[in-house]
């Protein structure tokens, strides 16, 4: 079994799609090649992603249409130039977006695939043993996905509860139809998943060779328009009669919502998944050992139990708790992880059930300083009260605040017991002070967003929860990350021993 636990050290939270690139969206391109020798100049070990997945309406990373496919808006179209797959400077040609410093989805999604596509028309891949060995990797997703996609864009993106009723319930005969009908179509789209998988791992072999290990994000659930849940319907818990979910994924009221927070993801159907030996999670970990060195399953605490709120609540107040599959699924997990590290977001309402199921299997857990000043020194997210080393601890989350703009405009009453902890009343030493206090923690790894690096304002907040259409936009300048910011981080690496 995989030893979970990291090796101390430090890294940076940074999005693909927060990149710098001349193409509307952060790709593998040069620049991802540049931020991992800025990794390297600054003593940092790891670069922590986002989901990688295929992002639907909303643009979210964490509802993809797979599990197990890439966002082919990822692809670097300059690659792909120089593989003659493209004219020179053909990417070039097109507009892209107004603004640098955010991507335009709208864009993109009208302007990128054109490109790919007029790649794939050129490409001779199909009779290439690379892509022949591909192809039988990824049998158990791949043909569904691009199946999938293809029949996406047949009934003009509507998701796949609207298709006729012979695809949506995957009747032989109609999948064979479908098949033939769109072939060329769904070769592009296996295309697409092909020249993915190539750049990353080709990105991720540079990153290995400099000591730069990837850690991933695994959302716990699957999008309800995905490849997934059409292709595997006896996984979730959704009725007979319409294939709709008779539960769906969410939080209940708390501090911070009356109504909780409601995120539709169907429920899995756990004694389903458990009947046939938790085979899809299986190939989700064989898929994620692929891609990274290490991976975060998001919202961990839910394989214990879980929230269940009927399919079509407005709202999360009715739901009810039910126990997840909890040791049994995180033994298959650990059976088939052979280098893969697995982090558990142990955030939320931590029960001792999930402390345990911790503790047995080694997993490290999350400690977020931006949770830590309510003004109790008992905080358990501070880091005088961590009690255990296997642990890490970010300076926020994607979903938080950036560190500027959650603490340098509060009132001085606010801040007080900040200020106590400093030693001072700087608000401009706000921010450094927090990466001292994490880096100088007893925590094996420390991992600040790179927002906060650059000591950002909620202009660059990746994500606002329960909020559509300023999410998941923003980006690095090109040559934003520099010289200053790898000498501070590398002093910090070497001064708190994270080397």
């Amino acid at each position: 079994m995989t030893d979970h636990r990291l090796e101390r050290g430090a890294g940076i939270l940074l999005p693909v799609s927060s990149l710098p690139s001349p193409f509307g969206i952060g790709t593998f391109g040069q620049a991802a090649y540049d931020f991992i020798d800025f990794l390297k100049a600054a003593g940092q070990k790891y670069w922590q992603v986002l989901p990688l997945g295929p992002t639907s309406y909303g643009d979210s990373p964490y509802q993809s249409f797979s599990a197990f496919a890439g966002n082919p808006y990822f692809i670097d179209l300059e690659l792909l130039e120089q593989e003659g797959l493209l004219p020179e400077r053909r990417a070039e040609e097109v507009f892209w977006g107004e603004n640098e410093e955010y991507v335009s989805y709208e864009t993109l999604y009208k302007n990128r695939f054109p490109l790919l596509k007029e790649a794939f028309s050129k490409s001779r891949h199909r009779e290439t043993e690379a892509y022949l060995a591909f192809v039988r990797e990824n049998s158990y997703w791949l043909e569904d996905y691009c199946l999938f996609m293809a029949c996406k864009d047949h009934f003009k993106g509507k998701e796949w509860l609207s298709w006729d009723e012979d695809i949506r319930f995957r009747r032989p005969e109609a999948v064979s139809r479908y098949k033939e009908l769109l072939k060329e179509e769904t070769a592009f789209w296996a295309f697409c998943q092909f020249k993915f998988y190539e750049q990353w791992e080709r990105l991720r072999d540079y990153a290995a060779a400099r000591g730069i290990q990837i850690i991933g994000d695994m959302p716990i659930y699957a999008a309800l328009d995905s490849a997934d849940v059409w292709g595997h319907p006896g996984l979730f818990q959704l009725d007979e009669e319409n294939l709709m979910p008779k539960f769906i994924a969410g939080v209940p009221p708390d501090a911070f919502s009356e109504t909780g927070q409601l995120w539709g993801n169907p429920l899995y159907d756990w004694k389903a998944m458990e009947a046939e030996d938790f085979r899809w999670w299986r190939q989700r970990i064989r898929s994620s050992e692929k891609l990274y060195d290490a991976v975060r399953i998001d919202h961990f605490i839910g394989i214990t139990r879980y929230y269940a709120v009927p399919g079509g609540a407005k709202d999360s107040v009715k739901g009810a708790y039910e126990p997840g599959p909890g040791k049994k699924l995180t033994d298959a997990l650990n059976e088939t992880a052979k280098k893969l590290h697995i982090i558990a977001e142990d955030l939320g309402v931590v029960t001792p059930q999930v402390r345990s199921l911790l503790k047995e299997n080694g997993y490290p857990g999350m400690k977020v300083l931006a949770f830590g000043f309510d003004g109790d020194p008992a905080n358990e997210h501070l880091p005088h009260n961590y009690k255990e080393t296997n642990c890490i601890v970010y300076g926020g989350t994607h979903d938080n605040e950036t560190l500027a703009g959650l603490f340098c405009d509060k009132s001085d009453e606010v801040l007080t017991y900040l200020f106590e902890l400093m030693g001072g009343r700087d608000r401009g030493q706000i921010v450094d002070f927090l990466f001292r206090l994490a880096y100088g923690s007893i925590a094996d790894v420390v991992i600040f967003q790179a927002q906060d690096v650059l000591k950002l304002d909620n202009s660059a907040r990746m994500n606002t929860p329960s909020t559509l259409g300023d999410n998941w936009k923003w980006r690095l300048k090109k040559g934003e990350l520099g010289e200053r910011e790898a000498g501070w981080l590398s002093f910090l690496v070497r001064v708190y021993n994270r080397y």
